[in-house]
């Protein structure tokens, strides 16, 4: 069985009752739009991260078979821009500020980053050769790139030198994790960077979101009022504002985080029949635009994918 396969056995379980909040629902943006409010991505492309780079580009990676598919929103036309390789399965995308795209390598145990414009590898890294490994997903900071492992208490670190230059190969470390991020079975998921430096990361299967200290990997569950963020996927912030993309329950849940980040409280759910298994997404403007990862059905070649558009 695959490593793909495995993970959607993980996924497809039974889910807990939604929590009854107030919900806001795609279809009441009324507004018009030149932007379409869905792109199609190829069939059987099983997408997972997504990016929105320069202007209105944007990116995403494909968990089947390493695959990057580049298009634009406004258009919502694009192509395969960097082909899939055996081994090389892309989760989270990032788009650094030197225009580098960065992936992580899902079950490669590794990271590799590419030119934002013509795609080629610039660098690899390899974090772990240990069975089972997930790298997940990412998040780039001005001194570092850091990644998330699903199956281990671990993050992994790839230091940046001065002006954003990238270091050899040899140079990605092992921040090891202490603390509820530790937690085994957590699934520990999507990332984002916090203003202090820490970082908060979701976690799939406990229905929490931690903060960990991005220097020595202790960390600590974030007070979210006894909302369970059950089945996170992707994290989206921007300013107190952070989005929990998720997946099974086809919900992105809206915090606003309080001042120093360590308490939130869910101001509302998006939900739309457009959210099927959503991975994770990114805004631009008004817009959230979410991939669907389809996560609840076998992935095939005839398997049709879709990145939407949501009111933020």
């Amino acid at each position: 069985m695959t490593l793909l396969r495995r993970l959607l056995s993980l996924l497809v379980v039974p889910l807990m009752a939604a929590a009854t909040l107030g919900t806001l629902s795609s279809a009441a943006n009324a507004r018009t739009t030149p932007f379409p409010s869905r792109i199609a991505l190829p069939d059987g492309f099983s997408p997972e991260g997504l990016t929105i780079g320069r202007g209105t580009t944007v990116y995403v990676g494909s968990v089947g078979n390493g695959a990057v598919w580049r298009g634009d929103l406004r258009t919502g036309r694009g192509s395969v821009f960097i082909p899939g390789a055996p081994g090389r399965e892309k989760a989270g995308l990032k788009l650094d500020p030197q225009g580098r795209l960065w992936t992580a390598d899902f079950s490669a145990g590794a990271a590799s980053v590419h030119d934002g414009t013509t795609g080629a590898q610039l660098a690899h890294y390899q974090f772990t050769d240990e069975p089972g490994s997930i790298v997940n997903d990412l998040v780039v900071t001005p001194r570092a790139v850091y990644f998330t492992d699903s199956a281990r208490p671990a993050l992994y670190v790839v230091p940046l030198l001065p002006g954003g230059r990238l270091p050899a190969a040899g140079a990605a470390r092992v921040l090891p994790l202490s603390g509820p991020a530790a937690a085994p079975d957590a699934f520990n998921n999507g990332i984002v960077a916090l203003p202090d430096g820490d970082l908060l990361v979701a976690q799939m299967l406990t229905g929490r979101l931690v903060r960990v200290d991005a220097r020595t990997g202790v960390s600590r569950v974030v007070d979210l009022g006894g909302y369970s963020v059950d089945r996170a996927d992707g994290l989206v912030l921007r300013g107190r504002t952070l989005y929990v993309i998720r997946n099974l329950t086809n919900v992105v849940a809206v915090v606003e985080l309080n001042a120093d980040r360590t308490a939130g409280v869910v101001r509302r759910e998006i939900t739309s029949p457009a959210l099927r298994s959503p991975a994770t997404g990114d805004l631009l403007g008004p817009a959230l635009y979410v991939v669907n990862g389809r996560f609840d059905v076998e992935p095939g070649p005839t398997v049709d994918y879709d990145v939407v558009r949501l009111p933020a």
